[in-house]
């Protein structure tokens, strides 16, 4: 069997962190980093040099810059030839890793067997200035190049150095010591973090209504059109039009994700269905998007005429005819008041409509700081060990941060800190950690060419109190085909500060989505094909950012297949059910108690509450509303402490099959072999079998219900007919508190009273016709 840890090692855990240097006084914003470690570090800025001597016969030199403290030596680029270079590169080093008393700064001229020293400039790290922000940047000076034995040689070299923190307006694009082992321009640009911005998404609403004059291939012939939208990689189609004329009707809606910049136009062709899978052209038109109409609300846009242009192939060349004579009536827009799902509705970042006029204020701050991560796995092998390579990804609503790659790490300290405006509570951040395969000679990575997942944290602003800092270590789990793995932890700092706390009451009143949502919803099938249509220009787009965010990053971050089949997640579903309806099975089982006077005394109180609530009918629903309000009180005592995170059990993560997790893997199609999918159908076709006896029978008591007035069976409809004919008398004579009584003193009768036998009521239902019968 596969060891699995305790299940105490998938919890999470409190911590106590050292925030902001100390400088965070209990809950309050006192600084820009107060929700990290601050970090020391040792900056050097190379500006320029000035009147470099030469070191070859040709007078001329090719400078650069090596940076040196201790074992760490970082280099400028080398210029050609030039004796007044400019590099302005900054080279951070960590104090944590500081091993020597002085700083190096040495100028030489790049040479093919072996490069020259030219003078440098030496530093006592005791001397150097320290720097905290606000302050203003430090001013570089010029400094007279030395030789090894500290006489003034011919040249000057500007340079500013500083001790300062993480939180220096150099760190982001600074060199730093610990990706010293990374080597060229691309290795580099992959370790730095950075902010992306998700592009601004629109639904594209084409109403196909129409078309006129349509001149067909074959002449005499009617045409089966149908017109077939395109948009980038994205086509869709209306189906055939059933008045096989020249002039045939649609009225059919296609709906399309468009990104901003509209570079790409739609374009609509109608076709013709000559044969089983062969469609001919009969005319094209091309819209550009730009000049589309915007719709904010449910009003209608107008609708628009275009012209179709048929295309003639003559002579090996591909020539435009234009036919005036045909033409297509369409309504196009560009629907602003949807929000477009590129997220999983159960865990969106973002709620608000495309169109920026129909934006609420927001209503407060999200800030995260990233401090570490602990015990992380090794995910690839270089020089024959393991080593990763981690960073981490942030996501909420447009706004994506990846901080920098922490090289060769188990125990990474990332300390950054990012914020987001919050426009609804009820919206969820998520964090991904993953390892770097892109460090070494550009995309030709050591262990694999895509970006391994090391786990992900989910948080639900909702559940957070304002204006409290939680520090919490977060297990990271992933799933793999022989069982869930933790691969580390990672340790957050979140606040959520409220700006207003009437304005964020009053969003749980709003609808969760824009009202375009309510007022023309949309299918689930196009819901689906659009989220879907929404995470491929996502992904696509932030993949072409530098350094990008890759696909494989995008899709886990945005839970792309998440919808697909899995064994696992259908049970971990049907015992979430189970978990609801458990409180209303305790009440009945309460309640089965009470009728058999398990307890007489309790039920004694029940009945004078029972003749209480009869007698004063309008206690009822008071009462109701204040015992629900004490045990709301109640439970106050035992109210989450901690944000929720990741659970293996409610999962079934740690209880699955390893030919559950096989199949959840396996793609689609499936690719495994035919006895192993034969299997699993099998097993599918088993537990198909008892969903649908149960649903055979939820029918069947549907159906005993509409045969009670049916005369289905004659005699029980007249039965009940009769019956409800004396209940109507009896009641209209019969005070209704008296029938009350009675029917309650009836249900809680002693058991003296009772016999294990069915009720007469249950045997007449049980006896009425169904469908069943009439089945095949």
């Amino acid at each position: 069997m596969m060891h699995r840890p305790p299940l105490e090692d998938f919890s999470l855990k409190e911590t106590n962190p050292h925030l902001g240097g100390g400088k965070v006084t209990g809950d309050k914003l006192t600084s820009t980093y107060d929700l990290v470690e601050q970090m020391q570090y040792l900056y050097v800025r190379v500006v320029k040099a000035k009147d470099l001597p030469a070191k070859d016969v040709t007078g001329s030199c090719d400078p650069y810059v090596e940076v040196k403290l201790g074992n760490y030596k970082g280099t400028t680029r080398h210029f050609e030839k030039k004796s007044n270079p400019e590099w302005n590169q900054v080279f951070a080093f960590s104090k944590e890793r500081i091993q020597a008393s002085i700083l190096e700064v040495n100028v030489k001229d790049k040479d093919f067997v072996k490069d020259d020293f030219i003078g440098r400039v030496v530093f006592d790290l005791n001397e150097i200035p320290k720097r905290v922000p606000p302050d203003s940047p430090l001013a570089p000076q010029w400094y007279r190049l030395e030789d090894r034995k500290s006489d003034k040689l011919k040249g000057e070299l500007m340079l500013a150095v500083w001790m300062g923190t993480q939180a220096d307006e150099a760190f982001p694009e600074a060199w730093h010591s610990d990706a010293a082992t990374v080597s060229g321009s691309d290795g580099l640009a992959n370790i730095r973090s950075k902010v992306y911005l998700s592009p601004k998404l629109w639904y594209l609403r084409v109403n196909v209504i129409e078309a006129q004059d349509l001149i067909p291939n074959q002449p005499g012939r009617f045409p089966d059109a149908h017109v077939k939208a395109t948009l980038g990689n994205q086509a869709l189609r209306t189906r055939i039009s059933s008045s096989r004329t020249i002039n045939p009707m649609w009225n059919e809606d296609l709906m399309f994700v468009a990104s901003e910049p509209f570079e790409e136009p739609l374009i609509l062709s109608v076709e013709d269905r000559v044969g089983g899978n062969k469609d001919e052209v009969l005319g094209k038109c091309a819209i550009p998007l730009q000049y589309v109409d915007r719709r904010l609300d449910h009003k209608p846009v107008l609708t628009r005429w275009h012209n179709l242009e048929r295309h003639v192939v003559l002579e090996g060349e591909k020539k435009k005819e234009i036919k005036f004579a045909s033409r297509i009536h369409l309504r196009v827009c560009l629907e602003g008041g949807y929000h477009v799902l590129d997220e999983s509705t159960h865990y969106s970042s973002d709620l608000r409509p495309t169109a920026k006029p129909l934006w609420k204020s927001h209503i407060g701050v999200l800030e995260l700081g990233i401090l570490n991560a602990q015990g992380l796995m090794p995910m690839k092998t270089k020089d024959g060990r393991g080593t990763t390579d981690a960073y981490c990804v942030a996501k909420y609503g447009q706004k994506w941060i990846r901080t920098r790659t922490i090289i060769d790490s188990f125990t990474p300290k990332w300390n950054e800190q990012y914020t987001w405006e919050v426009f609804d509570p009820c919206t969820v951040l998520t964090i991904g950690v993953f390892d770097n395969c892109h460090l070494h000679n550009g995309d030709k990575a050591v262990g694999g060419s895509k970006d391994s997942r090391i786990g992900k944290v989910r948080i639900r602003l909702s559940t957070l109190e304002t204006d409290r800092v939680y520090t919490h270590s977060y297990p990271l789990l992933v799933l793999y085909p022989n069982g869930v793995k933790k691969m580390g932890e990672i340790h957050l700092a979140v606040r959520f500060t409220c700006s207003s706390l009437l304005n964020m009451m009053h969003m749980y009143s709003h609808p969760l989505l824009p009202k375009m949502h309510y007022l023309h919803p949309l299918t689930v099938s196009q819901l689906d094909s659009l989220r879907h249509q929404a995470t491929q220009i996502v992904s696509m787009r932030l993949s072409r950012a530098e350094p990008p965010l890759r696909k494989e990053v995008v899709e886990y971050m945005l839970d792309v297949g998440s919808h697909m089949w899995s064994m696992r997640r259908s049970k971990a579903n049907f015992f979430r059910i189970m978990g609801v309806l458990s409180g209303l099975i305790a009440v009945g089982k309460w309640f089965d108690q009470i009728c058999n006077w398990k307890n007489p005394i309790t039920t004694v109180l029940i009945h004078i509450l029972f003749i209480i609530l009869v007698l004063y009918p309008e206690l009822i629903l008071p009462t109701i509303f204040l015992y629900l309000f004490l045990i709301g009180v109640w439970y106050y005592r035992w109210r989450p402490r901690h944000p929720p995170h990741m659970d293996t059990r409610l999962s079934h993560a740690d209880s699955a099959h390893p030919d559950e997790l096989d199949e959840e893997f396996d793609t689609f199609p499936t690719s495994r072999p035919s006895d192993i999918v034969r299997m699993r159908y099998d097993r599918l076709r088993s537990i198909a079998g008892r969903i649908q006896t149960v649903v055979g029978d939820l029918a069947t008591q549907g159906e005993r219900l509409q045969s009670l007035l049916s005369w289905r069976d004659p005699r029980a409809t007249a039965l009940f007919v009769l019956f409800c004919l004396v209940a109507a008398i009896v009641l209209y004579v019969t005070p209704f508190q008296v029938v009350a009584l009675l029917k309650g003193f009836y249900v809680l009768r002693h058991p003296r009273f009772r016999h294990k036998l069915p009720s007469v009521p249950l045997n007449f239902f049980r006896r009425l016709p169904a469908r069943t019968d009439c089945m095949l």
